[in-house]
């Protein structure tokens, strides 16, 4: 009875939002404690800052000169210069604008790193449900195994069996306890890479029931909102406003440069003062800076079209396999719950009606189906992990 209330429970995965309330605060302890996060935080407001650095003015020049005359008699020359050169206005506007966009960008990437870490953590969450309802299914199998070992023992002191339905029955019990403590290794190993993705932080996770998305079949609409989020392909649409902004800004510093300012002269007896104001001529410096940031952008616009056909046929094969696993699981554990005969199985040893061996080959089939249908929930959830990973 206790087996098939645990084979219900777990067979009982319902496709639901995939938001286990102890996935989403592991999920959040991560993000928090990681240390790889903790050095991208960093590295991203160094470069919010860097960013923002060289959109002012140049320095302003100043100058001094003291000229000694010859002959001695015509006296001394001091000169006084202040002068401050500019590039053309428009081009502090479209380096403001260059600035901001490079900022969004390390927003975006930031926000790929973190989903990154996310992703690889939802992962092992998925993996631990998987390798908990593993070790309580087993656990139940063992505790069933040493039941029918000592239901044996005593049948075998009172010579009801013999010594090899005596040590066939030990050996179930061995198998079962063995197959047990594989999966607690395995188990405790994923929780051990956890707890690194955590910053070292002990974390613990019971979760041994799948709750999974139930994904609808309509595709399209699906996608065009996954686009909007994934930030590599913003990332890109970023870099190519970038590229624009750059291409306007080189045309601008292909423009007249200016300098304006102030001087004085002093001789003896004579004082000159006033304004001073140059241009620079843009003939060799500036040479194919457009022309650069023309094709700079053409080859973005090549990336992202690659970059669109890879994410859409990566995702569209995803969630294909989402929608036939979907299909199949409910069949089976439809079918699995009809067909299941555990419960007889149990009362017809019990009765003497089956041998044990026939007992331990009817019973490895339904084994083998439940451990399969388990298989197929956890492919599923690690494939919607996938099909999600940049939302």
């Amino acid at each position: 009875m206790r087996t098939i209330i645990i084979l219900t429970a777990l067979l009982g995965f319902s496709l639901n939002l995939f938001s286990q309330s102890s996935i989403d605060s592991v999920l959040a302890m991560v993000e928090r404690n990681n240390t790889t996060l903790a050095a991208y935080r960093k590295s991203f407001e160094a470069e919010i800052i860097g960013n923002r650095t060289g959109l002012l003015l140049q320095n302003p020049e100043m100058a001094f000169n003291y000229l000694w005359g010859n002959p001695s008699a015509i006296g001394n020359r001091t000169d006084f210069s202040i002068r401050q050169s500019f590039d053309f206005p428009t081009a502090y506007a479209y380096k403001s604008q260059i600035a901001t966009g490079k900022n969004q960008q390390a927003v975006l990437e930031y926000q790929k790193r973190c989903k990154e870490i996310r992703h690889k953590a939802r992962l092992i969450c998925v993996g631990l449900v998987y390798q908990n309802a593993l070790c309580t299914e087993y656990s139940v199998r063992l505790a069933n195994a040493k039941h029918i070992a000592d239901a044996y023992h005593t049948k075998f002191e009172q010579g009801d069996v013999g010594i090899l339905a005596y040590n066939k029955a030990q050996m179930l019990c061995l198998n079962s306890l063995k197959v047990l403590e594989g999966a607690e290794i395995e188990r405790n190993a994923q929780l051990a890479e956890l707890v690194t993705l955590n910053g070292g932080v002990p974390i613990s996770f019971s979760e041994n029931i799948f709750s999974l998305q139930a994904i609808s079949c309509e595709f399209e609409q699906w996608y065009a909102q996954a686009e909007q989020y994934n930030p590599v392909l913003q990332w890109i649409k970023q870099e190519i406003a970038i590229g624009e902004k750059q291409k306007l800004l080189a045309k601008a510093q292909s423009l007249p440069k200016f300098n304006a300012g102030y001087m004085s002269e002093k001789v003896v007896g004579q004082q000159f003062q006033g304004v001073t104001i140059g241009v620079s001529i843009p003939l060799w410096e500036n040479k194919n800076t457009v022309k650069y940031a023309n094709a700079k952008i053409m080859a973005m616009q090549s990336m992202q079209t690659d970059a669109v056909v890879q994410f859409y046929n990566e995702r569209k094969a995803l969630h294909a396999k989402v929608i036939r696993l979907q299909g199949a699981i409910a069949d089976y554990r439809s079918k699995l719950n009809a067909f299941g005969n555990t419960a007889l199985l149990q009362k017809a040893l019990d009765k003497g009606e089956i041998s044990l061996g026939e007992y331990f080959f009817e019973l490895s089939f339904y084994y083998e189906s439940f451990d399969k249908l388990l298989q197929m929930e956890y492919d599923l959830a690690k494939t919607i992990a996938e099909l999600n990973k940049d939302l």
